[in-house]
């Protein structure tokens, strides 16, 4: 008697979950560089040369940290742009289909975001930690959902939300631009905003806060926000992927 095994299978196309683990290990080798060195270089710039120039001018008042909370929703944003020119092409190309592509963007910007998100949360314990020892207030600058560093599951929360749809809003921005050329991916801009917008409206977090908070707008409850940010991002990648699944490839230059 022989026994057969069905290989692991994604709706229809992609069906093959060998090639989608080399896709996504592609994104991951190929972007590495751009993601690390940006972790890199943020650490470097507030937790290290900026703690010197407070320590070297006013004195520590604030946290840090708190000040580059605004980065990493807008560098995430440059990822989502960069996988669709950067692989696209290439991986159809290889016999990749536009669904597996989807399918494999979205995870791997689900996981970037993730990743980035830790890298946060680590870097706020590792600042409280530093600021205790020495006395220090560690007040936060922007206002978040959490109150408190200490506030893990907020503080990633908070990140990853913002970070996953700013990453979407730049998938469907490279999608558009490169689907529809620089004038027609103007007028998709709207629709490519507005995971990113959603977010920043649903979660009331960061530089945006006050401003909406004077206008008189108020958060929705977490159990509203948080569900509803996640469904927009899931709709703004299936929204990438309807887009770019009647396009044709271009012959590539050189």
């Amino acid at each position: 008697m022989t026994t057969t095994v069905e290989a692991a299978t994604l709706p229809r196309e992609a069906t093959d979950w060998r090639r989608l683990k080399t896709v996504l290990l592609s994104m991951a080798v190929g972007m590495r560089q751009m993601l690390v060195g940006y972790w890199i270089v943020m650490i470097v710039a507030f937790l290290v040369i900026g703690l010197v120039i407070q320590l070297a001018t006013s004195g520590v008042t604030s946290s840090m940290w708190d000040y580059g909370t605004q980065s990493p929703k807008y560098f995430s944003l440059a990822i989502g742009v960069t996988l669709t020119p950067a692989y696209l092409v290439l991986l159809v190309a290889h016999g990749v289909t536009r669904r597996m592509y989807a399918v494999a963007s979205g995870i791997y910007l689900t996981g970037a975001a993730a990743a980035t998100s830790i890298v946060w949360v680590i870097a706020y314990q590792v600042e409280h930690a530093l600021y205790a020892w020495q006395g220090w207030p560690d007040k936060l600058t922007n206002p978040h959902l959490f109150t408190s560093t200490s506030q893990v599951g907020l503080v990633f929360a908070e990140f990853f939300l913002l970070i996953l749809s700013h990453e979407v809003t730049g998938w469907l921005l490279g999608i558009t631009f490169v689907r529809l050329g620089f004038w027609r991916g103007l007028l998709m801009l709207p629709l490519a905003l507005i995971p990113a917008v959603a977010a920043e409206f649903l979660l009331v977090a960061q530089w945006l806060a006050d401003i909406l908070t004077n206008a008189g707008y108020h958060r929705p409850p977490l159990a509203v926000a948080v569900p509803s940010v996640l469904v927009v991002s899931a709709l703004g990648v299936y929204a990438g992927y309807r887009i770019l699944q009647p396009m044709a490839l271009k012959p590539a230059k050189g």
